[in-house]
C-alpha cells in the first residue's frame, strides 16, 4: 500500500455493521464496506458485546488492512465480574466481584499500553480502575487489596 489512510472506530465486538460510523466513513471511498464490516466481526468475536477500538487503513488501491486493538480496561473488568456496566454508587454499591488472578490478567493484557513501569504497577492501576467501577476483589475493597499489594501480600501471584 503506498498512501494509506487511517480511520479509527470504536464498534461492538463481532457485532459491527455498515451503518455509521464505519459506511459513511468508507463508502465514500469506493470501498467493499460489507467486506470490511466482515473483516472486522471476524477480528473482534472474540471481544463479542465489548466496545473494542479498530483501525481500518485503506490503500489508494481500494486494498485495506484491519487493526484491533484491546478493549479498555474497564471493558476487561466487566467482562471479567459478569457485570453489564460499573457501579453509579462505586465505594457504596458494588456489581461484582473478581480473583485477584483476573486483576493480573487483565494486567497483563493491557501492560503495553500503560504507563506503569512494572507488572506490580499495572496491576495497582487495574485496582485503581475496579475502585471506579465498584468491583470488588476477593470480597475486599479493591483499595484495602492496593495496601496489601504495597504490603508484598500478593507478590506470590504477580508473575
Amino acid at each position: 500500500m503506498a498512501e494509506k489512510k487511517s480511520f479509527n472506530f470504536v464498534v461492538v465486538g463481532g457485532e459491527a455493521n455498515a451503518g455509521p460510523p464505519i459506511g459513511p466513513a468508507l463508502g465514500p471511498l469506493g470501498l467493499n464496506v460489507p467486506m470490511v464490516v466482515k473483516k472486522i466481526n471476524e477480528l473482534t468475536a472474540e471481544y463479542k458485546g465489548m466496545k473494542v477500538p479498530v483501525v481500518v487503513e485503506v490503500g489508494e488501491d481500494k486494498s485495506f488492512n484491519v487493526i484491533v486493538k484491546l478493549p479498555p480496561t474497564s471493558a476487561l473488568l466487566l467482562k471479567e465480574a459478569n457485570a453489564q456496566k460499573g457501579s453509579s454508587k462505586p465505594g457504596t454499591e458494588w456489581v461484582g466481584d473478581i480473583k485477584f488472578e483476573s486483576v493480573v490478567k487483565v494486567a497483563k493484557a493491557k501492560f503495553n499500553a500503560m504507563s506503569a513501569k512494572t507488572l506490580k504497577g499495572a496491576v495497582k492501576t487495574v485496582l485503581g480502575t475496579c475502585v471506579s467501577m465498584g468491583i470488588k476483589v476477593e470480597g475486599k475493597n479493591p483499595k484495602e487489596v492496593i495496601q496489601e499489594v504495597d504490603k508484598g501480600i500478593w507478590d506470590s501471584k504477580i508473575v
